[in-house]
């Protein structure tokens, strides 16, 4: 069985789709902690987010950052990705920022590198049903960088990606 979800489409046996649709339910809940991104009237890029507190310590995690294959490059990941250090600057309080990143997708590493991310751990199994099924836990450390500058977004970008609370 499969659904769409704008323009990604996402498969599931049938077993599953209750726990897409909450978790969509979920994003939209999320407000600025989830964005979109638009070419034209096409959803070609998201990013949702949480932050995660455990005692004194706030840590902001990327639940999914994608871009559909014909528009990576253009700086769209980019856009999705100083959202969410901006929005870890916002909160004034985050730790770090971590994300799990299948180990094979060479793409994804060095994209994250380039944002001064690391790995700091590889899971073994972590995956359900792809494959390979391990990731890398990348994280960039928040404290000290909190007005750091990141890479410049083009500025054809900066207006077409969107918070989903604005969406209607």
């Amino acid at each position: 069985t499969r659904t769409r979800s704008g323009q990604f489409v996402f498969n599931y046996t049938d077993d599953e789709p209750a726990v897409f649709v909450q978790f969509y339910k979920d994003v939209l809940e999320l407000g600025s902690m989830a964005k979109l991104a638009y070419f034209n009237d096409l959803v070609v890029g998201a990013v949702c987010c949480r932050v995660e507190t455990e005692g004194d310590k706030h840590r902001m995690y990327i639940m999914t950052l994608g871009c559909l294959a014909p528009y990576r490059r253009l700086g769209i990941g980019t856009a999705l990705l100083n959202h969410v250090l901006q929005k870890a600057r916002d909160h004034g309080n985050i730790d770090n920022i971590y994300l799990h990143v299948q180990i094979n997708n060479e793409d994804a590493l060095a994209f994250y590198r380039k944002f001064d991310f690391h790995s700091v751990e590889t899971k073994e199994q972590y995956y359900k049903r792809i494959d390979p099924p391990h990731a890398h836990v990348l994280q960039k450390d928040m404290r000290g960088c909190m007005t750091a500058a990141e890479p410049p977004v083009p500025p054809e970008l900066s207006t077409n990606v969107t918070d989903t609370d604005s969406m209607d």
